[in-house]
């Protein structure tokens, strides 16, 4: 009975964190992109 309760929160609780990852993944490629940009406008 304690299981059948806890596994719908399990799993609202996996998604919120794989959605919170995958933000802060786009987020770290933005920042190198960004950062890649401006080293080759410097360069050239």
């Amino acid at each position: 009975m304690k299981l059948s309760r806890l596994a719908p929160i399990a799993v609202i609780a996996c998604a919120l964190a794989l959605a919170s990852c995958a933000n802060t993944i786009r987020g770290v490629g933005k920042d190198v992109k960004g950062t890649a940009n401006a080293i080759e406008d410097t360069v050239q």
